[in-house]
């Protein structure tokens, strides 16, 4: 589901006492003058012109997520969204997805870079020390800005999994310029056990936020994802291509480029597919191997078993029928190779078969699409005349 543009630095995610200085706004401005060349050596990138800097108020800052929301998640758009979580059973039947987000990016927000003003803001009251870190991770944000068009990459409609892996590279660049700015003296790959120290860090700091500790495992994974899974991805990536950045062709098109680096490496790009027909489509995109991964967690209560159900990811398209006053669920997968979509069915039809509401029927069908292993699954209300001639979908040819 699409993330609004915001940092949810879980290392500043203790409250302090703001400054009352009268000269603040001229103090955040220095500190982002002094931070600038840091965060251009860890990017490998130079500032056109300087970025703009600001301290919001909290109230300022719900309104800006208000009308965020609004524009970038719009009621009806949310609605749709929840149906097909629903049915999947990501979220509870009785979740309000919108004021959720809304309380969550309120009570996590402690800065944010907004493409539209072009400019960075700090909440106020944060010390001194949270502020660097905050300017640190946001001037890299403004710094990407300044190579590629953030609101457009970011914004794109209809291919969650594809926007997921993007948000993952500017995340991951804020974490890895915020630590290189606060520890410049330390070479973090010299410490093996830092890394997993700092994520279980961000982990257990975001479970003690009452309002992210309560909400569904997808949204919880979403939000970190973008922060762990994309360091991790965007240290690989530095390592491997020491001279460019990951924007333009180098960006990853599918958060398995982000999980599985390799599969980057060896341009194992996603299979597009679409439906050959919108008659009562009302919602369609894709989950892509992350959300397969949680899906599966979710059902099994497994990590691994969701990790494992993943493997082999090629693609997948959802649409969300109209059948009377319910809805149908139609998901084609496809897999890399027969052992993968073998197991991907084996663990569905186990761990996730079973888990189908009253007065609906759920199928899981091996089968082709193409040159591809596929899976299709079904999950109607019971009697929809789909089911045995359910929506198709196309491969759609890659560009050359």
């Amino acid at each position: 589901m699409r993330i609004l543009w915001l940092t949810l630095c879980a290392a500043c995610a203790v409250a302090c006492r703001a400054s009352e200085e009268p000269q603040w706004q001229d103090r955040l401005q220095t500190i982002a003058t002094e931070l600038i060349p840091g965060v251009e050596r860890a990017i490998g990138l130079t500032f056109k012109y300087p970025p703009n800097v600001a301290v919001r108020t909290r109230d300022e800052v719900h309104q800006f997520l208000i009308d965020k929301l609004a524009s970038e998640l719009p009621p009806d758009e949310i609605e749709r969204t929840m149906l097909a979580y629903r049915i999947f059973g990501l979220i509870p039947e009785t979740l309000d997805l919108g004021k959720l987000l809304l309380d969550l990016y309120t009570e996590q927000i402690v800065g944010f870079y907004d493409p539209r003003t072009d400019s960075l803001y700090v909440v106020s009251g944060q010390d001194e020390f949270q502020v660097r870190m905050i300017v640190a991770h946001e001037l890299a944000h403004a710094l990407q800005a300044q190579y590629v068009p953030l609101d457009s990459i970011l914004g794109t409609r209809g291919d969650n999994d594809r926007q997921l892996a993007a948000q993952a590279v500017m995340e991951g660049q804020g974490v890895i310029a915020m630590l290189a700015v606060l520890l410049p003296d330390q070479d973090l790959n010299e410490f093996p056990d830092f890394w997993q120290e700092y994520r279980q860090m961000m982990r257990d700091q975001q479970e003690r936020m009452p309002i992210f500790s309560t909400a569904p495992l997808l949204l919880k994974e979403i939000l970190i994802f973008p922060y762990l899974g994309g360091a991790d991805f965007v240290r690989w990536f530095e390592r491997t291509y020491p001279d460019t950045v990951p924007y333009g062709r180098r960006l990853p098109q599918s958060t398995e480029h982000i999980l599985e680096p390799n599969s980057y490496r060896e341009g194992d790009e996603p299979v597009t597919l679409r439906f050959r027909s919108s008659d009562g489509l009302v919602h369609d995109d894709g989950l892509g191997q992350f959300e397969i991964r949680v899906l599966v967690t979710v059902a099994a209560g497994s990590e691994s078993i969701g990790a494992a159900a993943a493997t082999g990811w090629g693609g997948d398209r959802y649409g969300v029928f109209e059948v009377g006053e319910s809805h149908a669920l139609v998901w084609w997968t496809v897999w890399d190779s027969p052992l993968d979509q073998r197991r991907f069915a084996s663990i569905l039809e186990r761990e996730w078969a079973g888990l189908v509401g009253a007065g609906r029927q759920r199928e899981i069908v091996r089968t082709e699409l193409g040159d591809h292993p596929a899976v299709l699954v079904l999950d109607a209300p019971e009697g929809w005349h789909g089911m045995e001639n359910p929506p198709a979908v196309d491969v759609v040819p890659r560009r050359r």
